[in-house]
């Protein structure tokens, strides 16, 4: 069981597909991890079409949570470590020309691999000082 999950992990992190999708894929190859590695590169959407899609998930939820308001930053995070800044005042447009800066950008081409979500969640706080955590949802 050790040993499948390490193979499904490792389809995961080079695609960023779902446990779900890995397995199976992993299952459909007879458990050979570049099979089902090629198997998924030839079944799945374009890898640019992909990344878009995660991009645009990822903006609508930095919106959904900026909509809320009472919102002063909104921080990416990868264990302690902070990836990026939002402040609140750029507002939902200034997000999208966040996306289009370079730091920020090399962040949403990496939200496709799964392997850079791991661990990664924004972080509200909030104009009274509290903070929140939200698990990135790719």
């Amino acid at each position: 069981m050790t040993e499948e999950l390490h193979k499904v992990d490792i389809i995961r992190e080079r695609l960023g597909v779902g446990y779900k999708e890995a397995k199976d894929a992993l299952d459909k190859a007879g458990g050979d991890v570049v099979a089902a590695i090629v198997m998924l590169e030839e079944e799945g959407d374009d890898f640019e079409e992909n990344m878009a899609v995660r991009r645009e998930k990822l903006v609508a939820q930095v919106r959904e949570i900026l909509r809320k308001g009472n919102v002063t930053k909104i921080k990416v995070k990868k264990g302690d470590r902070v990836i990026t800044e939002i402040p609140a005042t750029l507002g939902a447009l200034g997000v999208v020309g966040m996306l289009a800066s370079a730091e920020f950008a090399i962040l949403a081409g990496l939200g496709t691999i799964a392997a850079m979500l791991n661990d990664y969640t924004l972080e509200v706080e909030r104009n009274d000082g509290q903070t929140e955590d939200h698990e990135i949802e790719l």
